[in-house]
């Protein structure tokens, strides 16, 4: 039995936040690339190209939605939300990647002193809108994320609050280069370097997440008394053995052996079958799929 209740929805939804975030990412990046370009700013530029990337991972994450929410099929038989745990993994390296990036720009920078001749009026406007505008669009997205279960989403608020950490360094740069000239630039290459180390524990957090999804880690301790608490109560119930659980696709599945009293007729073993099932979604609604298998209690 699947828990497949409906999202909100809206932008309350996995899929609306995400098509938010690709609207927003495509305006943020048009905006500072040609304010790169115009103004002569690489630093405006470089930021621009950062959130184009986030395009590319907020259509990762629809892509990923759209084939995770397909139904069971003769190839699928256990349905395609591994497709979310494959799409986590793709956007931690990208995360990673793009720290590394970034990381690499900066540290290049030092060895390698360049001079700017911009101005700075715009693209310093258009960073500290980004930073706004991107730490808000974070804390939706994670909202939603966490509440709906879904790791790939919230892998995708953290590429949004990147994309906010690389216009603080790009904002911080230039303003540095309008109140004291190119002899301040080197601040952008310090802050860059200092949020590029958060960013990269970041990715190694959702890489690793990814992982243990794939290994079918067990959900926390806490979770797992809860569901066995609600199994112990729930009537008709006198035991149980066997109880595996496992994370997937941000969700949590889970099978268990039901001891029930043995005079019971087949359909009123069925029924607490489907009452365990219930109250086990109910309790944790991030179960999605209750195997009950019951079994005669042992005489005493």
């Amino acid at each position: 039995m699947e828990n497949n209740s409906d999202n909100p929805p809206g932008l309350l939804s996995p899929a609306g936040v995400t098509k938010l975030g690709l609207v927003i990412n495509a305006a943020l990046s048009a905006g500072k690339l040609a304010a790169g370009w115009v103004f002569a700013s690489q630093v405006i530029f470089a930021d621009g190209l950062h959130s184009l990337s986030d395009c590319a991972t907020d259509v990762a994450v629809l892509a990923g939605i759209r084939i995770s929410s397909r139904p069971a099929d003769e190839d699928h038989p256990y349905g395609h939300r591994r497709a979310m745990t494959l799409v986590t993994a793709v956007l931690g390296l990208m995360l990673l990647g793009a720290a590394a990036f970034v990381a690499y720009r900066a540290l290049r920078s030092f060895a390698v002193p360049q001079t700017f001749h911009i101005r700075p009026g715009v693209p310093l406007v258009l960073a500290v809108a980004s930073v706004i505008i991107k730490e808000a669009l974070y804390h939706l997205t994670v909202r939603v994320g966490r509440r709906v279960g879904d790791s790939s989403v919230v892998a995708n608020a953290w590429h949004h609050r990147s994309d906010a950490a690389s216009s603080v360094a790009a904002a911080a740069g230039l303003a540095a280069v309008a109140l004291g000239g190119a002899k301040w630039q080197f601040l952008d290459h310090a802050v860059a370097l200092m949020l590029c180390s958060f960013l990269l524990l970041v990715a190694v957090r959702i890489l690793s997440q990814a992982a243990s999804e794939l290994m079918d880690h067990a959900p926390d301790p806490e979770v797992i008394e809860r569901i066995g608490q609600t199994v112990a109560s729930t009537r008709g119930v006198r035991g149980f053995h066997a109880f595996r659980a496992r994370h997937l696709g941000g969700k949590v599945e889970m099978d268990i052996h039901v001891q029930v009293d043995p005079e019971l007729t087949v359909r009123e073993g069925h029924d607490i079958a489907s009452e365990v099932r219930r109250a086990v979604i109910d309790c944790c609604p991030h179960v999605i799929s209750v195997i009950v298998h019951i079994e005669p209690a042992q005489e005493t």
